[in-house]
């Protein structure tokens, strides 16, 4: 598994990420398990930030539901140079 596959979860599609036919060579064991390993860190602590970032932002978020005949103020801020 390649390293954007294992942060990702997806194959990267762009030329970058091709390799040469015949080029099969296994890298050292030691080395491949610890960049295994600092891939698994790198993606659990992306998981960790997007799950505080959602955090913060559902804090802020709540559900308000309309009924028939209610009224409501809407808040519109015109745009920059539209008249």
């Amino acid at each position: 598994m390649s390293h954007f596959e294992a942060l990702y979860g997806k194959k990267c599609k762009t030329p970058l990420c091709w390799s040469e036919i015949g080029e099969g060579k296994a890298l050292r064991p030691k080395l491949l398990s610890e960049t295994e390993e600092r891939v698994a860190i790198i993606h659990d602590r992306l998981n960790a930030t997007f799950d505080r970032q959602k955090a913060y932002a559902n804090l802020k978020r709540r559900d308000i539901q309309y009924y028939v005949g209610e009224k409501a103020f809407l808040k519109v801020s015109p745009w920059k140079k539209i008249l």
